[in-house]
């Protein structure tokens, strides 16, 4: 079955990035990004709700990209490593321990993961492909050169 790509302006600066296999185009695309939007807003709500310090959010929302320290080794490890924690399964899996065990800490990692990949769902920034570092499940990150 193969997707036909319309082009849609929304979240885009310019003309259609260029596609690899595995990536999104068109307005599935934006549907993911607006997902993303959704699940960083409920993931910041989620941060208040469990007593989160404000003033620590922005650090704390960096922090799950360590994870791209593997590219340091090979762009195999990098993908893996990379997409191990920019994926859905960490934050719900998390808040799922985080409600039964009734840890505000707990919760408090969830909403930070889960507002973690919304942001860069939201933005762009998709599951890593190995073939390069730059492409996304979303498409290619950065501009695209002449």
């Amino acid at each position: 079955m193969t997707a036909t790509t319309t082009t849609m302006t929304a979240f885009t600066d310019g003309p259609a990035p260029t596609t690899a296999p595995g990536m999104t185009t068109g307005a599935v695309r934006t549907w993911l990004r607006l997902e993303g939007l959704a699940a960083f807003v409920v993931g910041l709500a989620l941060f208040g709700a469990s007593g989160g310090n404000w003033l620590l959010l922005i650090p704390l929302l960096l922090l799950p990209d360590i994870s791209a320290i593997g590219f340091l080794a090979s762009p195999r490890i990098g993908t893996f490593t990379y997409n191990l924690l920019h994926n859905w399964v960490p934050g719900i899996v998390t808040l799922g321990i985080g409600v039964w065990l009734a840890s505000p800490a707990v919760l408090l990692t969830a909403a930070i993961l889960i507002a973690h990949v919304g942001m860069d769902r939201a933005v762009g920034y998709g599951l890593k492909l190995p073939s390069s570092f730059q492409d996304t499940h979303l498409g290619r990150m950065g501009r695209t050169r002449a």
